[in-house]
């Protein structure tokens, strides 16, 4: 699992990780992580930075946090549908350009030159690769640009303000989503982004790359709002940060899925067990630390995620997104109405 963890000026490490997965529908040759940190080490570079907004922030008042609440809500829910109807679109688009290319066939390449050398490899390299394996560059190239974003001195009270969730900012909505792709630790990244690959594959052969992008968005957003509650309930203000939340709604998914997937841990691959067992004992977890107020990670984050992706596979696919025909026929005759006219 990738943590969530709260920004703090401390040290928090927990990493658990397994592999070898077999899916019984969609083939995964891949590893995972049970247990890993979306954690943010103590850094000297940032400390300065980071303490001063930690010192400032005060606990929302009632009205204020009823407020950011109700915004937080509103804004995850419009996300959330925003992502979904932006993916059929996409896929509608998507599946048309591939018919008329099929239909039309020109061999427009002869008329530009031929990629050599390094061009050349590096476009077999891309085409060689599976969907899924696509999809997750795409994700990791964004949560690499923004990390060395962190290493540039005058952009870290931007990073600070819009790439960082917490209720105290007086920004609500643009860091919840903004903040999923922020890591400032290498580990962290590294991390994050090993669970993301190792379930990337899976996930988007059962769901198609559009679709899997909008789970991915709306669980990240979740998560965030999770966190946001479960901070103004405690009374906490700590700014938190990291791709896990997307990432667990994503395992949740696969594991709810394909429960009796086995999984076993990288260190001792001798020890398996399935993926039913294995998410509910990280929700179990996570439960606890929301429960007992552990600030480690960010735990309510995490369930955040994990809830959605379970809610998405149990309830979301069948009730919302196989029934997204009205919206495919009214993008169809929009798209019809407007070459018309």
């Amino acid at each position: 699992m990738a943590s969530r963890v709260l920004l703090h000026l401390g040290d928090a490490t927990s990493r658990c990780i397994f592999s070898n997965v077999q899916l019984p529908r969609v083939q995964l040759q891949s590893q995972g992580v049970l247990r890993q940190s979306r954690n943010f080490k103590r850094d000297r570079n940032i400390e300065s930075t980071i303490k001063q907004p930690l010192e400032v922030q005060v606990q929302v008042g009632a009205t204020g946090a009823g407020q950011k609440l109700w915004k937080a809500t509103v804004f995850a829910t419009a996300f959330t549908g925003a992502s979904f109807l932006g993916a059929t679109v996409w896929e509608y688009e998507r599946i048309r350009s591939q018919t008329f290319k099929g239909l039309n066939r020109v061999p427009f390449q002869r008329h530009f030159r031929t990629a050599t050398g390094w061009r050349q490899e590096a476009k077999a390299w891309w085409n060689g690769l599976s969907e899924g394996q696509r999809t997750f560059y795409f994700i990791c190239y964004a949560n690499v640009a923004v990390f060395l974003a962190w290493k540039i001195p005058q952009l870290r009270s931007t990073m600070m303000k819009y790439f960082t969730c917490s209720p105290a900012t007086g920004i609500t909505c643009l860091p919840m989503i903004l903040s999923t792709f922020s890591h400032y630790n290498l580990w962290h990244l590294a991390a994050n982004m090993y669970v993301l690959h190792s379930f990337s594959t899976p996930a988007v052969s059962y769901l198609g790359r559009e679709h899997f992008v909008a789970l991915y968005l709306s669980s990240g957003v979740a998560s965030s709002l999770f966190s946001i509650a479960y901070k103004i309930m405690r009374n906490q203000s700590g700014p938190s940060l990291g791709a896990s939340g997307a990432i667990m709604g994503i395992l949740a998914f696969i594991c709810t899925q394909y429960p009796d997937t086995r999984l076993n841990i990288i260190l001792l691959p001798q020890f398996t067990f399935s993926a039913g067992a294995a998410i509910k004992s990280l929700m179990a977890m996570d439960t606890a630390g929301c429960v007992f107020g552990w600030r480690f990670f960010d735990h309510a984050a995490h369930l955040g995620g994990a809830f959605f992706g379970i809610f998405w596979q149990q309830w979301g696919i069948e009730n919302i997104w196989r029934k997204r025909a009205p919206v495919l026929t009214q993008w169809h005759e929009f798209r019809h109405g407007t070459k018309s006219s």
